[in-house]
This record gives C-alpha cells, structure tokens and sequence, in this order.
C-alpha cells in the first residue's frame, strides 16, 4: 500500500501544508537538542550514542507504533502511515521561496530576488548577478526536492516493502535534520556541539544519504537528457572533493546539469550566521553550517530564469516516475 500512502500524503500536503514552525517540527528540533545536550560529552562514542538518541529512537518509536496498529487493523496502520508522510513528505515545506524568487524575476525584480534568497538560505546575496541568483536558486531547490521528497520516497518504499512501515522516512528526515542542525549549533555562542557530534551525524548522513541520491541522479538521468546527465555524474561529481558533507549532493547537482543542460557549480556563497530557529527542520539544501567551497563549474548554458521551469518539469517528472513504479511493485504484491 506504499503507493497509496504516497499519493494521499502528496494529495494532502499540496492541499493544506504544514505550517513553518509547526508544533511537530519544533518538538524534534527540542528532541534533537535534548539528544545533544544531554549525551554529548565530546568523545566520539558520546557522538554516536546522541546520534542514535536523535535518530534512531525516533524511528523506532515509528515503527512501534504503525506494528501496534497492525495488530489492531490494517486500516490504522495506513492513516499512521500517511500521517508520518505528510510530516516528512513534500515540496510545501521548501517551495514557497523558489516560487517567490521565480515571480520576482520574472518581473525584473532581481532586488526582491536577492533579499529572497538571502531570507532562505541566510546568506549574502547582495552582490549577485541576475544569472548566479538563477543558479543558487537552481541547486538550492533541487537539493531540496531531493532531500524533502526522493530520498524520503527511496527510504520509504524500502523499508515498507520489510515491513517496516514508515520508519524510513523517519530515519532519513531525522538524520538530515541533526547533521545540519547540530553544525548550526556549533555557531551559537554557549550552545555548541561538539566536533565528534558533528562528524558522527555527518558521517551517518552521508552513509543514510549515499543510494537515495544517486537514485535521485538516476531518475533525473532517465526523465531529462539521460547521455548528458551520466557524462556529468561520471565526469564532474569528483568536483564535490570526496568524503566532504557535499558530495552525494555534488553527484546529484552534476546529473541535473547534464538533465537540462545548465551550468552548475562556482563560486559559493557565503553563509550568513544567523540561523532562525523556525526554520531549523525546514531548511533546506547544501546546508552544513559551513561556507561551502568554491567548486569548478561544470558545461552548460548560462542559467536563465527559463531554466527554473525546465527543473519543475524534471522534478515532477521524477516524482511521477517514482509513482508509476510504486504503483507497479504495490500491483505486484497485491496480485501476489
């Protein structure tokens, strides 16, 4: 029933998304510092027993909860099932500011575009051109999509298929979070996180994080220019260095260049260090707390604002690729 699980928590998030600061989230956000704050005594074992407080735990709990409903009725355990999606599942919970910053450039309006940005990845973008406002746009959004719909679908469907209902979801949504919300931390004066903290939850994101974003390469390999977007993802994702927090999301911004021919990569921007609290679960992207490195760009067309409706389509595409192939593997057993 993965498919149908999917399709109403997508139907229902499109219909009334979660508010920004949501109780939900701000109850994981205390969950994910009570973790840090009470287990973290800088060593790296400390590290791993608050990132499994943090993430596994919460899992965990998913996964009692939709066996206990199992046990009473299938019926239950679908609706918990649907409910952990709609918590974990959808572009609502990022694409207010790419629709906002889209419209605004549309109109011309690259001062309204800049201050856009800003707001959403709490950077300086004060001095970018018109053509880097598109791309950091471009990135930003779809590491979004990927983090906040197909990684969260791969780890889903997997997991469900054993039988674990929607743990999965729970796993990669929470171990994003902390990777990224524990770097943050680290910043604020008297609430820091220890290094061993933070490389723990960054090392497990970027184990958690390894197949769904080569996944997500691959779909969009498969719905864009599929030769272009597996040169890119063999040839310039080594651009991301090797072992750094960025490089599954490298593999994935060097396939979307190839998908729909843009150019990717360059000089980053420069993280702003004000992180607001309401947009601690919430935030998305290539995010660590850290400037990111200048990387090398890789070949395409200058990015344009035309280039922004080209990756909505690639996007929804690759989401309805993911449900045709839920709804053939949901086919499958049910006629099994």
């Amino acid at each position: 029933m993965s498919f149908f699980a999917v399709l109403f928590a997508l139907i229902i998030e499109q219909a009334r998304p979660m508010a920004r600061g949501n109780a939900i989230h701000a109850s994981l956000r205390r969950w994910a510092r009570w973790a840090s704050k009470s287990l973290d005594a800088g060593k790296p074992h400390h590290g791993w027993v608050a990132w499994t407080m943090a993430v596994i735990v919460p899992a965990l709990a998913t996964l009692a909860i939709h066996w206990l409903l199992w046990s009473v009725h299938g019926a239950l355990a679908f609706l918990w099932g649907v409910a952990v999606l709609y918590v974990t599942l959808g572009f609502r919970q990022f694409s207010h500011y790419f629709t906002d910053i889209r419209d605004a450039l549309d109109d011309s309006d690259e001062a309204t575009a800049r201050e856009l940005l800003a707001q959403w990845r709490q950077v300086d973008a004060s001095e970018l051109p018109r053509s880097e406002i598109v791309r950091h746009v471009i990135e930003y959004s779809v590491l979004a999509a990927h983090r906040h719909v197909f990684g969260v679908l791969a780890w889903f469907s997997v997991l469900a298929a054993l039988g674990f209902g929607p743990a999965g979801a729970v796993l990669y949504r929470m171990s994003e979070f902390v990777s990224r919300y524990w770097a943050r931390r680290s910043k604020l004066a008297g609430d820091e996180a220890s290094p061993a903290l933070q490389d723990a939850a960054t090392q497990a994101w970027g184990v958690i994080d390894f197949v769904p974003a080569r996944l997500t390469s691959l779909c969009f390999a498969v719905v864009g220019s599929f030769e272009d977007a597996i040169d890119g993802w063999r040839n310039y994702a080594q651009r991301w260095p090797v072992g750094s927090p960025n490089r599954n999301d490298g593999v994935i911004l060097a396939a979307t260049s190839g998908a729909v021919n843009v150019r990717l990569g360059g000089e980053a921007l420069k993280a702003a260090f004000a992180p607001h609290a309401s947009q601690g679960f919430q935030a998305t992207g290539a995010d660590s707390g850290e400037p990111v490195s200048a990387t090398e760009t890789t070949p395409g067309r200058e990015p344009e604002v035309a280039h922004l409706r080209i990756i909505v389509g690639l996007v929804w595409r690759s989401v309805v690729l993911w449900m045709v192939l839920l709804a053939l593997l949901t086919l499958a057993r049910l006629l099994g």
